[in-house]
């Protein structure tokens, strides 16, 4: 009997955490940077795997997407009840972000070194927005270049938000040419298909990847610098704690759905975005589970997810500017009225808009700073722990990738509620085959 026969892939992923913790544990204990590195490397090569297929799969799907959403006749509203709900979920997690920075107040509570404050070196801005609509070129990359002592290095990149742009418009122009375009759509379709079987094979390294990632996070971070920070810590692991466990469900309620059976449908995708702090990284493993797992039909999880994976973060564009701002203005003694709190909100439900062509939860922060005027230095008092934060901030901001799209299908009375209620615990046999 195989070992595949006797763990199911949920067990093997468990399995693959304990021993990434037990062996992140052993590393710290022995002071052993060989390990660390091993693990950094191994855990690396997984995301860089799923991050790999993410430019063809979202093409490809996106245009099957927009192929397939000509038989459905309510396509224009279920873009519009995606984009209200991704606003509404923001607009609650903000509102808790507020209110425990003001119960909280981090900022007074810090004793984080003044002269840790500096700029960070990315910041968001509002022409972001407009920048990251229009496609540099067919496939959205970009290439940026960084120099660290001294030594340039340049790495090529990719813009989510301009690959959807450019499959949107591939995919309608494919549409209405007609009969010309179907041999395209048929290549697409087949071409789609390929690229979710590698995504497959990719997930079946999940286990090893959960065990390379989680012991990379003990030894290269570990805890200490929480000790400074700890009452910021609290308020934002709070926050993302009452979004997951009590808002999400309590919505999935509302609207006549099983949180458990939610949560253990998309828990794969919301582990993997904790351990591997990256929304865009997991998406291949959001959609696959939205889909195949949580019920919603692929033609409209094909454009939510990917969407979402681009302007959908309630963790790191709701709750952590939102606690951070106070944080701020709280460190350096500034008052905040009634007006700013609207403007911090206004910011976490347009903002990450603003911010998609962007990477990193900081972007938002200076966002949200220089919007209400201030000092972008105090971004950098926050620095010393932003990755222990960023893994709480993705696992939240994929939970509500996965979220909405079912809440909307559920709504628009498309979710399959068969595969919902009794999804496997794996993602499928034939996904880790």
């Amino acid at each position: 009997m195989s070992a595949r026969t006797r763990f199911s892939f949920g067990a093997q992923v468990l399995i693959g955490m304990a021993s990434g913790l037990a062996l992140g544990v052993l590393a710290r204990w022995l002071g052993s940077t060989a390990i660390g590195e091993t693990a950094h490397t191994v855990g690396q090569i997984f995301v860089q795997l799923l991050k790999a297929l993410v430019p063809p799969l979202v093409f490809t799907a996106i245009v099957a997407s927009v192929a397939a959403l000509r038989t459905l006749e309510n396509a224009a509203a279920l873009v519009s009840r995606t984009l209200l709900w991704f606003a509404i979920t923001a607009l609650i997690a903000v509102a808790i972000g507020i209110f425990l920075g003001l119960a909280i107040q981090p900022g007074l509570h810090a004793s984080v070194a003044a002269g840790a404050a500096k700029a960070p070196g990315t910041t968001g801005s509002w022409l972001d927005f407009l920048k990251g609509l229009v496609p540099a070129n067919a496939l959205g990359l970009g290439a940026s270049t960084t120099v660290t002592d001294g030594v340039a290095s340049t790495a090529v990149s990719f813009n989510v938000l301009q690959v959807i742009v450019a499959a949107l418009a591939v995919g309608a122009a494919a549409v209405r040419i007609g009969e010309p375009g179907e041999a395209f759509l048929a290549f697409n379709a087949s071409a789609l298909a390929i690229f979710r079987r590698l995504l497959r094979w990719v997930i079946a390294l999940t286990p090893i990847g959960s065990a390379a990632l989680i012991a990379d996070a003990l030894v290269r971070y570990g805890w200490d610098a929480l000790s400074s920070l700890g009452a910021f810590a609290i308020a934002v692991y709070t926050g993302l704690a009452i979004v997951l466990l009590l808002v999400y469900p309590a919505i999935l309620i509302a609207n006549g759905l099983n949180p458990l059976r939610f949560f253990a449908g998309a828990w794969p995708a919301i582990q993997l975005g904790f351990l591997s702090r990256s929304s865009v990284g997991t998406l291949p493993v959001t959609e696959e589970v939205t889909e195949r797992r949580l019920g919603v039909p692929q033609a409209y999880a094909a454009f939510a997810v990917p969407l979402g994976a681009t302007t959908k973060m309630d963790g790191c564009a709701a709750i952590y500017p939102a606690v951070s701002a106070i944080f701020v203005a709280q460190f350096y003694g500034i008052p905040l009225h009634l007006g700013d709190y609207g403007l911090i909100a206004f910011v976490s439900v347009i903002g990450s808009a603003a911010t998609a062509g962007l990477t990193g939860a900081t972007v938002m922060l200076t966002l949200t700073l220089s919007t209400l005027g201030l000092p972008l230095e105090g971004a950098g008092l926050l620095l010393a722990i932003d990755p222990i934060l960023d893994m709480g901030r993705t696992a939240v901001n994929v939970a509500g990738q996965a979220l909405v799209p079912t809440i909307v299908a559920k709504r628009a009375g498309i979710l399959d509620e068969t595969v919902y209620r009794h999804s496997p615990l794996a993602i499928g046999a034939e996904a880790v085959a």
